[in-house]
């Protein structure tokens, strides 16, 4: 999967003609085996405290009362945790509710893998949450998010209505609504195992488990990045500029406050005018990304010269820039300028690959020792991890 382009499965076109604009489903798009099964889904809720509003249970739009289906648990130093209560869980399924699990992407390497393989194609945080139905009863109702979301059906069947949108691109913190949902959906699609649907933010949706099957689908949630998320990194690149700084003349005569938003406005104007603006703000927030954090126990210290021992990086939009002198990487919300040689050790990490120290050790053409020193300063920087079965 993760050698797979999301992008290039919902068409090579995506970018140019749907993104941000209207949905795509690609029937069979992905080989789905392996990715989540009913046993894995089983594992995690037996295995873990999933206290609401990380898993939930919903019907009809409404989010079901945690009573109905854990049992209270104090423990002997007084804290209270609900333990799922199985038979209730079942019995609140059959009757119509659907399963929500958020951020299963931290719980389960395969759709973290997944998850990384659309931050690595797309440039933008991942989020990805599991969805499990049985009945034809809405979950949620006729609904609109606000983020594009990739939906990856795993097993089973369902069915969305696809209703368009009243507001156009709508944001989680808005100024107004997005008024009444329509009544009629301007499209009717039924997802199956390996189906790839995207769905941009603002489009009302709606979806059931009605063919007869149960459904298990996995929703990737992509961060928006607006031009008011533009204007507050600009505003920070403004800082470094004295008038940008000063306190504003709130208490001055009216020629002096103008004296002063003129200056401001040519100094943001010196920014706007820069054609670069986005691509540089892009690598701002690829390099300050933090990705999907993991310690390198049991190395505390130092990463052992060993050549067996396995190197990748937590984040998936870490980025190599090269020169004649030097190449640069940015991960992890650090930065580290390295001679011209290392490129070689970072580039098949960066394009996302699990690699042992003695294979990057032989492309590079470095001693073993060098490469574990390069490593030990991006587990240092929380950018790299390592492990044996990684």
């Amino acid at each position: 999967m993760t050698d797979v382009s999301i992008a290039a499965c919902l068409g090579e076109d995506l970018l140019a003609q749907a993104w941000h604009r209207e949905y795509r489903h690609v029937p069979g798009a992905l080989d789905v085996a392996g990715m989540m099964t009913w046993d894995d889904l089983n594992h995690i809720l037996g295995g873990h405290r999933l206290e609401p509003p990380r898993m939930r249970l919903s019907r009809d739009g409404e989010t079901l009362q945690l009573g109905g289906y854990t049992a209270p648990v104090a423990t002997r130093r007084h804290t209270v945790w609900h333990r799922l209560h199985p038979a209730e869980l079942h019995a609140r399924l059959l009757e119509g509710a659907s399963l929500v699990l958020d951020s299963v992407d931290e719980l389960h390497p395969p759709i973290a893998r997944l998850a990384e393989a659309i931050e690595r194609d797309l440039r933008t945080r991942v989020q990805a949450n599991l969805y499990a139905s049985w009945t034809s009863t809405e979950g949620f109702g006729v609904h609109w998010d606000d983020h594009d979301t990739i939906v990856v059906q795993l097993d089973g069947a369902k069915r969305w209505r696809i209703y368009g949108t009243t507001r156009p691109y709508p944001l989680y913190r808005d100024i107004e609504g997005p008024g009444e949902a329509p009544t009629e959906p301007v499209a009717e699609l039924v997802l199956h195992s390996g189906d790839v649907l995207y769905v941009p933010r603002g489009v009302w949706h709606a979806v059931s488990a009605d063919q007869g099957v149960r459904s298990l689908h996995v929703t990737c949630g992509l961060q928006t990045h607006t031009p008011t998320d533009l204007m507050t990194w600009v505003c920070e690149q403004l800082l470094a500029h004295e008038d940008w700084r000063r306190d504003l003349p709130l208490l001055a005569s009216p020629d002096v406050q103008a004296d002063a938003v003129d200056g401001m406005r040519k100094r943001l104007a010196e920014l706007l005018d820069d054609p670069t603006l986005l691509t540089r703000y892009r690598t701002a927030m690829d390099g300050q990304d933090v990705g999907r954090m993991m310690p390198s126990l049991p190395y505390i210290d130092t990463v052992p010269v060993d050549g067996s021992l396995r190197v990748r990086l937590t984040t998936a939009r870490a980025v190599l820039e090269t020169g004649l002198e030097a190449v640069t990487l940015s991960a992890a919300g650090s930065t580290w300028e390295l001679a011209p040689e290392a490129e070689a050790v970072l580039r098949p990490l960066v394009d996302g690959r699990t690699v042992d120290l003695a294979t990057l050790a032989d492309t590079a053409g470095l001693a073993l020792e060098d490469v574990a020193g390069l490593v030990q300063e991006l587990v240092a920087g929380q950018a790299a991890t390592v492990g044996s079965l990684l």
